[in-house]
């Protein structure tokens, strides 16, 4: 079969699209045929070796997708083969086929594209479990997303709206605050033309913003953390910017609100259950249409290093997506 392997940490163009062997399935996992695989920022610090986790070489990147079970293994009763299922795999997903484990699937709802349904768990799941668990948002709060117009900001929008929040958008272009809008953003910031952090000090009366959901790091996580509420919770994302931030942690003293750190991936280890319930939800809003996914573009398989260059670059208005 085809696949995207990383030999060595390095830039994007040292991926090679090349023949590997098929997986078999098992005891526990079951092998996919991909259909989608979607494409996010993590993807592209891991092949750079810039990412918490570092697999052993050869690998392949990309941690979802969504496609057909080829080949059960023992022990899984659940699911079979000929079923439509989303899987979240670790890495593996730039290919043709790969291996997931049975307790990472879930049965994709029919009127759910393939396309859409494999970039429905990193962005969507983040958002949701960094807003449900992570921050606890109420009804009525304000919620600042940083980067709104990518991914995981987006779905941040859509879920954000969904639970009741007055939605702030912070992008770098009117298009993408365009975007944001009409994915549920109530208040618009463009902070390439405006003081992110004047702005958002005459939001809510200037009594600060409830929860932040920052992907960007750097200068934006600077102004955030200046304009907290009381009793606020500002999500740490990621670092789009390519830079972390150091926070002066006496902020937090004297504002009273809470740093709180937000990693999907391991949230879906510690509390499977949580994890179960929160696709669940999710699952019934999509067919709400309280939240979709926006794919901005959809590129063969052997382009996996033009979508992380996308992706990478900030370039993206949704979700990239890989067919095999």
């Amino acid at each position: 079969m085809k696949a995207i392997v990383c030999h060595e940490f390095g830039p994007l163009d040292k991926l090679s699209y090349e023949e590997v062997d098929t997986p078999n399935a098992g005891p526990g996992n079951v092998v996919l045929d991909i259909k989608a695989a979607g494409v996010n920022y993590p993807d592209g610090l891991m092949v750079q070796g810039l990412y918490q986790m570092k697999p052993p070489f050869p690998f392949t990147p990309g941690s979802e997708v969504a496609g057909v079970i080829s080949e059960v293994g023992d022990g899984v009763n659940h699911v079979k083969a000929g079923d439509r299922v989303i899987g979240f795999v670790g890495v593996g997903g730039y290919a043709e086929k790969a291996l997931c484990p049975a307790t990472h699937l879930i049965p994709i709802p029919d009127g759910i594209s393939d396309a859409e349904a494999a970039g429905l768990t990193t962005a969507h799941a983040t958002a949701h479990h960094a807003l449900k668990q992570r921050a606890n948002i109420q009804p009525g709060e304000t919620l600042l997303v940083t980067g709104a117009a990518g991914g995981t900001g987006l779905a941040a929008v859509q879920i954000g709206k969904a639970m009741g929040a007055t939605v702030i958008a912070a992008c770098s272009s009117e298009e993408k605050l365009q975007l944001a809008k009409e994915n549920g953003a109530d208040i618009l910031i463009n902070y390439k033309e405006n003081d992110l952090k004047t702005e958002l000090k005459a939001i809510n009366d200037g009594k600060g913003i409830d929860v932040v959901y920052d992907t960007v790091g750097g200068d934006a996580f600077d102004a955030c953390s200046r304009c907290m509420a009381w009793n606020g919770r500002l999500l740490i994302i990621g670092f789009a910017s390519g830079e972390i931030p150091k926070f002066p942690v006496n902020l937090a003293l004297v504002k009273g609100y809470s740093v709180v750190g937000v990693f999907w991936g391991s949230f879906t280890a510690h509390q499977p259950k949580d994890f179960a319930d929160n696709m669940r939800e999710l699952l019934g809003w999509y067919l709400q249409g309280k939240v979709k996914v926006v794919v901005d573009e959809a590129l063969p398989l052997s382009d996996a290093k033009a979508a992380l260059e996308k992706v990478m670059g900030r370039q993206v208005k949704g979700k990239m997506v890989l067919l095999p």
